[in-house]
C-alpha cells in the first residue's frame, strides 16, 4: 500500500495528513499558520507537523511516497513553487525547497480548489468519472476542473477560476476588481447580502423574524430555510440564486462537457432542496437537448478534500 502526506496550507490553518493510495487519511492535525511570518517559518512548521502525523500515523519518512500542498492562490506546479497567494502574503515563494530541508521528500502543489476537485474525483462523488467539476459555493466561489483524471489550471496556473466568470455585464462589483462575476451571484456571501436587503425592506418576512432583527445573524441557511418554508423573500432570493447558479453551470457544460459536476460548500447543505431546483432549470437551459449532459450532485469529503486531493497529486504525476 503506497502512502502520501497531504497538505491543506490556508491563511488561518495548516492541515496535514497521511493518506493512502485509495484516499484514505490514516491520521491527521494541524496547526495555526501564523501569517505575517516570514515563509521560512511557516514552512519549517510545515514540515514539523508532516513529520508528526507521519510518526503518529506508526510510519517513518520512507515509507511515504511524496507530499502534495494544495494553496491558495496560483501554483508553478513544475517547481512546487508559489507563485502568487494573497491571503498568506506571498509572492515567488520556493515551497518546495525550503520544504525538503525538513522532509527531504519529491513536493507537488497545486491550487487548493483543485486539489479539493482531484480528491472528489478520486474517492468522492465524482469517483470513476474521467471528466470533473467541483464548484465550491463558500464565502467566495471556488472550483476544480478534472480532465482525464488530472487537476487543469491552464498555460499559466491561473485557469480554472470559474468563480470569476462574468455572469452578468457590468454587473456587482466583485473583489477581484471586476464587475458581475460568477462569485458575486451564487457565493453564500451573495445569499447573505440578499438576505440582508430583504430582512430590511420586508421586516415581515420570515427571514427577519428568524433572526429577530438582527441582521448579523443572517447567514445562507437562514435564507434557504425561509424559502423551503415558502417565505415570499426567501423564494425571491433562492429564484434569483438558482437562476445564476444555473447560467455558470450551463456555461461549464457547454465549455467542458464534463461527466459529472459536483457542488460542495455550505450552500451544497441545502442538498436535494438546491439539487431539484437546479436540475430543472438546467434542463430548461441546455443547449444539446438530444444528448445527455453532466450529472449534477453534492460533494462528499467535506473539510478533508484538500489533504486528500493534495496528497492525491503524488499519485496522478
Amino acid at each position: 500500500m503506497k502512502l502520501y502526506v497531504g497538505v491543506d496550507l490556508g491563511g488561518t490553518n495548516i492541515g496535514a495528513g497521511v493518506v493512502d493510495e485509495n484516499g484514505r487519511i490514516l491520521h491527521k492535525d494541524e496547526i495555526p499558520t501564523g501569517v505575517g511570518r516570514p515563509y521560512q517559518e511557516i514552512i519549517k512548521d510545515m514540515g514539523d507537523l508532516i513529520k508528526k502525523v507521519i510518526k503518529n500515523a506508526g510510519y517513518v519518512v520512507d515509507d511515504i511516497v511524496s507530499i502534495g500542498i494544495g494553496s491558495p492562490g496560483v501554483a508553478d506546479k513544475e517547481k512546487a513553487f508559489i507563485v502568487y497567494a494573497n491571503n498568506l502574503y506571498w509572492k515567488h515563494i520556493p515551497v518546495g525547497e525550503e520544504l525538503r530541508k525538513y522532509v527531504n521528500l519529491p513536493v507537488y502543489i497545486d491550487n487548493d480548489a483543485n486539489v479539493a476537485g482531484l480528491a472528489e474525483a478520486v474517492c468522492g462523488a465524482c469517483q470513476g468519472y474521467r471528466n470533473s467539476v467541483t464548484i465550491t459555493l463558500g464565502t467566495g466561489v471556488g472550483s476544480g476542473i478534472i480532465i482525464d483524471g488530472k487537476p487543469y489550471s491552464g498555460s499559466h496556473g491561473a485557469g480554472a477560476e470559474l468563480g470569476h466568470m462574468i455572469v452578468s455585464v457590468d454587473g456587482i462589483e466583485c473583489t477581484c476588481g471586476n464587475k458581475g462575476c460568477f462569485e458575486r451571484y451564487t457565493s453564500a456571501t451573495a445569499l447573505i447580502r440578499e438576505g440582508k436587503e430583504a430582512a430590511k425592506t420586508h421586516p415581515e418576512s420570515l427571514i427577519a423574524k428568524t433572526v429577530k432583527g438582527d441582521l448579523d445573524k443572517i447567514n445562507a441557511k437562514v435564507v434557504i430555510d425561509a424559502a423551503k418554508a415558502g417565505d415570499e423573500e426567501g423564494l425571491k432570493i433562492f429564484r434569483r440564486y438558482i437562476h445564476y447558479l444555473t447560467m455558470g453551470i450551463i456555461t461549464i457544460i457547454n465549455i467542458f462537457d464534463p461527466d459529472i459536476i459536483a457542488i460542495g460548500g455550505g450552500v451544497s447543505r441545502a442538498g436535494d432542496f438546491l439539487l431539484d431546483a437546479l436540475n430543472k432549470e438546467v434542463e430548461e437551459h441546455i443547449f444539446y437537448k438530444d444528448l445527455p449532459h453532466a450529472k449534477l450532485c453534492i460533494s462528499e469529503l467535506g473539510n478533508d478534500a484538500g489533504i486528500i486531493g493534495a496528497a492525491m497529486l503524488g499519485k496522478i504525476n
